[in-house]
């Protein structure tokens, strides 16, 4: 039996030569691919903290502290005595947000196969990663002087479980963050000797783009659950 013909591209191929493989149809690599199943996988593990935080907080609702007092400080000395509540973890916010468009930035200057325009904006999105890192040992630091720790509960949290799922759900974050920290210093290194080049693409500055536009989504959710509600 004669197989069918179709029209394809510039002229006419048979049905057996388009089901044979070759070129996937999504144009989407493997590793692209990859880094999609880890950061699903990984919203999983976020899920499942934020889902439990959720739980705890509706059963201990009426003792639940109030995030405008926990976090009503900026945990500098030179603000010390200041009453700011949120002040401090917009900024830590702002800094996450700057991040991931100097990321695009990158992404965009990738596609362009422009080797230092990648470096340039690399290098702010990392120094504003360090930054939120920073931001984050003084905030557990402040914290756990007033008493706040995984097993203790300080005056103006009651609740131990607070302490417990802020600082793990904050501390898995702050280590996604370090991680991808240093991703980016090697990417930044790896484009600035020209290995991008010499390979043809820069598919992995968009790959680790992926990964920091993930981290900063997630935080949007962590800052939505523990500081706003």
């Amino acid at each position: 039996m004669a197989s069918a013909t179709v029209e394809h591209g510039h002229g006419v191929v048979t049905e057996r030569e388009l089901w044979k493989g070759g070129r996937s149809p999504f144009g989407i690599s493997y590793g692209k691919v990859m880094m999609w199943y880890f950061l699903i996988s990984d919203t999983f593990t976020f899920a499942s903290f934020l889902i439990t935080y959720a739980s705890l907080r509706f059963t201990q609702s009426a003792a639940w502290p109030n995030p405008a007092e926990v976090f009503s400080s900026i945990p500098m000395k030179m603000f010390e005595g200041v009453k700011a509540p949120l002040v401090f973890v917009s900024f830590m916010t702002f800094l996450l947000i700057v991040s991931s468009y100097t990321m695009v930035r990158a992404v965009q200057e990738g596609y362009r196969m422009n080797r230092m325009g990648v470096v340039k904006f690399l290098i702010p999105t990392i120094i504003c990663g360090i930054m939120f890192l920073g931001c984050q040992y003084l905030e557990w630091t402040h914290l756990i002087s007033e008493g706040m720790t995984p097993t203790h509960a300080a005056a103006v949290t009651k609740v131990v479980n607070f302490g417990q799922l802020f600082f793990i759900i904050t501390g898995f974050h702050g280590l996604h963050v370090f991680g991808g920290v240093l991703l980016n210093i090697w990417l930044m290194v790896a484009s600035w000797n020209g290995t991008f080049e010499k390979r043809g693409h820069y598919e992995m500055v968009e790959k680790l783009g992926l990964y920091w536009h993930f981290v900063d989504l997630v935080w949007v959710y962590v800052f939505l659950c523990f500081y706003l509600l």
